[in-house]
């Protein structure tokens, strides 16, 4: 499967990723569309023949119409590695049951910078 990250995700997730899976795992950076916004990165996803978006956006759901979309959207609800790195395969499972025109988002935690209240 032909797998993009968006630039928003650490690059050891798609190194730990590609080390699970036999997914073609390419960055959005790496691709020079670091600069393209949300509705543009998901027209070249699709013009280039990607069959999963992953990302760390979870409002692109309400942004864009994927219904008309080739490509699944996978949203992480954190994209920090310390946070995301427990989590590889509930994310593995998104990407492989992922189906065009789709979103899933895969809960991971979230990142809080609250300090724990003593009791």
């Amino acid at each position: 499967m032909k797998v993009l990250f968006d630039h928003n995700l650490p690059y050891k997730l798609r190194t730990e990723l590609g080390a699970l899976s036999t997914h073609e795992i390419i960055t959005a950076s790496y691709m020079g569309w670091r600069e393209l916004n949300n509705g543009e990165l998901l027209r070249a996803a699709d013009e280039n023949n990607f069959e999963v978006f992953v990302t760390g956006d979870q409002t692109l759901v309400y942004e864009q119409n994927l219904s008309a979309r080739r490509l699944a959207i996978v949203a992480l609800s954190a994209n920090n590695w310390p946070i995301i790195k427990d989590y590889l395969f509930h994310i593995l499972t998104a990407i492989d049951s992922a189906t065009p025109g789709t979103f899933q988002l895969v809960d991971c935690g979230a990142f809080s910078r609250k300090k724990p209240r003593a009791r």
